[in-house]
């Protein structure tokens, strides 16, 4: 609701969608949002060379360009929005 403004809602949002491998995609486009210079950092576990032992844990979360990006496994889509979500807050 902070974010509402009756036109950013509109033009900014969040995308949530399922990956085929399977896991989940979520982008958050922050341009409009009041994240001021708050750093984030960067976490990804599971990916890359770790894929083959990490099975469905894995978890790749990044902002650039304005854009909070998040994969990860098919358990992890409530881990994604806390990691958000704690970055916001802080």
């Amino acid at each position: 609701m902070s974010q509402c403004d009756g036109d950013l809602e509109h033009g900014y949002g969040v995308e949530i969608n399922t990956l085929d491998n399977p896991g989940w995609a979520v982008d958050i486009n922050v341009a409009k949002v009041d994240v001021g210079s708050k750093p984030f950092t960067p976490i990804s576990y599971g990916v890359g060379d770790d894929a083959e032992t990490s099975g469905d844990e894995w978890l790749d979360c990044k902002v650039s360009d304005a854009r909070f990006t998040a994969r990860g496994g098919p358990q992890k889509l409530e881990d994604i929005i806390v990691t958000f979500l704690a970055w916001v807050k802080s």
